[in-house]
């Protein structure tokens, strides 16, 4: 197991304010970027609207693209070579329906996290596949707005993320926090509701939405995704 350093990097995207997964975005083209060859064949968990393959500019072979919203499946990129499929990563249908391929590489970006059995994912992804590259994102995303409203982020901490990949592979990680800065308030807490990465934020009462928004001093929102690429199986 390999541990690579905590990098933090500080982000103003003043004139992006309508575009809500501004991270998820950055994330998303550093995932491809870091891919050191140019796979044929790849599985993408959490597929969106296409942010990963987007940025794919070499010829593929086979890309299948699998995301539990309908919606951002219609939205994905289309081709022979391209097959999309809904399902819940969490479900059997989803480790029925690839349990038979194989896969030069599995890309996951903003995804994983959501999982609630992240460890038996990658252990299915182990049988199909010699190499998973993945971002996610941590519970220390918002963390500052956590500790106000004393509610435990819905997502999984970097310490169970690292314990779930190296239970089967050997792994290289690298946690990034990022801090997205506002000109105003009513931007910040807009932005909280529509990122996708709520950390719980999003369900606040109003009484507690009012405390959040009198306490919150900080002109930023706090980010953190942990970077795991497997260097070979356990």
């Amino acid at each position: 197991m390999i541990f690579m350093s905590v990098k933090n990097q500080f982000s103003k995207y003043a004139k992006q304010y309508k575009n809500h997964n501004i991270i998820q975005q950055i994330v998303a083209k550093s995932l491809v970027r870091e891919l050191k060859d140019q796979p044929k064949r790849i599985l993408e968990l959490g597929c969106g609207s296409g942010q990963v393959f987007n940025h794919i500019d070499w010829n593929i072979e086979y890309y299948k693209a699998i995301d539990f919203s309908s919606s951002m499946c219609e939205l994905h990129p289309k081709a022979e070579n391209i097959e999309v499929k809904c399902y819940d990563f969490d479900t059997q249908a989803f480790l029925d329906e690839i349990k038979d391929n194989n896969y030069d590489v599995v890309l996951s970006s903003s995804a994983l996290q959501w999982s609630k059995d992240l460890s038996k994912i990658v252990k299915h992804l182990s049988y199909i596949t010699n190499e998973i590259n993945a971002v996610l994102f941590t519970s220390n995303t918002f963390r500052t707005i956590q500790e106000i409203s004393d509610r435990k982020s819905p997502i999984l901490d970097e310490d169970s993320i690292k314990e779930a990949f190296s239970k089967h592979f050997e792994c290289e990680f690298e946690t990034i926090q990022y801090k997205l800065e506002f000109d105003n308030k009513k931007d910040l807490f807009d932005y909280i509701k529509k990122s996708g990465v709520s950390g719980g934020s999003a369900t606040l009462d109003f009484k507690m939405a009012k405390k959040l928004f009198k306490e919150y001093k900080l002109n930023y929102l706090e980010f953190e995704v942990i970077f795991v690429k497997t260097v070979s199986k356990v």
